[in-house]
């Protein structure tokens, strides 16, 4: 069926309040959206789905006190200290990285993959890790591989929120996350973590901020080894040592260089079936992308598309890509960035 007449049955089970087709059209729309490569649509109707059966599945009065009632407090109290909690299809054949930062995030796969023999012999299983590097060079991605291949729930925190400007509040949300997500066994993923975990001599600090080191220290120290923390920073030295030696694997996120770059376009152009329309001008267009993030990259030629697309509606066969046109939007991607730094 097509997305739209999916959509007119989502909306049509849901004026009738009809719950059973309503799940069965939404669990059809996520699958559409897998096959067709929609993948950020799939994660976010999955997490919609997933929210709703479980209230749905808690919708009974409940003994105060019994385990049911429990979990709803608890879901109540970190409700809004995180963004989402999603399960992931990204799998490595999303990301474009270093062959180094590939190969370590296999053994860290191959790790947690082999727990029942890692503790048979009483050795310890890596699960901090921090990702560090320039905006835009997959460090989030990372993290969403990493779940859709662990085949667990994420946690995404919510930053905004977790940090407070009463004194001690932002140690007792960290705890409120860490301790949740180890009854879960999730992943708990911390985006621009430099924010709360900066080097203690900062004089500005006043000692808010070595407390919440010092918390995060001991919440790290009591991790369970099933339970994993995915960190994100583009100010590695803006975090503090004893943090820092804390984490099983620091991972490197850099610029992408020729390959990489040519490897993002074919991704990129692959998945939507277009072509350039002067295709001897790739050479070109890498090193015109040189300097840029993979985000960077894929955004403007993703625009590209969008506006080549519109402006020759009526082209036979694959959709082509306005050369000129990416050129300019790099070429602007680029000032804007000199603006900005």
């Amino acid at each position: 069926m097509m997305p739209s007449e999916l959509i007119k049955e989502i909306a049509k089970y849901g004026l009738e309040n009809d719950q059973d087709n309503l799940f069965k059209a939404l669990t059809e729309l996520i699958e559409h959206s897998k096959q067709h490569k929609k993948v950020n649509l799939a994660i976010q109707l999955q997490s919609l789905l997933r929210d709703a059966l479980q209230q749905h599945q808690a919708s009974g009065l409940v003994r105060v006190g019994s385990p049911q009632y429990l979990l709803r407090e608890q879901d109540k109290e970190v409700g809004e200290l995180i963004i989402d909690k999603v399960t992931s299809d990204y799998r490595f054949d999303s990301l474009v990285c270093s062959a180094e930062v590939k190969k370590e995030l296999t053994l860290f796969i191959q790790e947690h993959g082999s727990l029942n023999l890692l503790q048979e012999y009483d050795l310890p299983i890596s699960n901090k890790l921090i990702f560090y590097g320039p905006s835009g060079c997959g460090k989030t991605l990372a993290a969403y591989v990493l779940a859709g291949e662990l085949k667990k729930m994420m946690v995404v925190v919510n930053l905004g929120a977790i940090i407070s400007a009463k004194l001690g509040e932002t140690s007792k949300n960290l705890a409120k996350i860490f301790r949740r997500a180890a009854q879960e066994e999730c992943i708990i993923f911390i985006d621009e973590f430099d924010s709360i975990g900066k080097i203690r001599d900062y004089k500005q600090d006043h000692g808010e901020m070595k407390r919440v080191v010092n918390t995060i220290l001991q919440l790290f120290d009591y991790l369970p080894q099933q339970s994993i923390v995915i960190t994100a920073t583009n100010q590695i030295d803006m975090i503090d040592d004893a943090l820092l030696r804390r984490f099983d694997l620091k991972l490197k996120f850099n610029l992408p260089d020729a390959t990489h770059i040519k490897e993002i376009i074919a991704k990129t152009m692959k998945n939507n079936t277009f072509a350039l329309d002067y295709p001897r001008q790739l050479a070109t267009l890498i090193r015109a992308c040189k300097g840029l993030s993979y985000y960077s990259i894929q955004r403007t030629l993703i625009t590209s598309m969008k506006r080549s697309l519109l402006q020759k509606k009526s082209q036979k066969g694959k959709p082509k890509i306005s050369t000129a046109l990416w050129l300019s939007l790099l070429k602007k991607e680029k000032v804007g960035q000199k603006k900005t730094a």
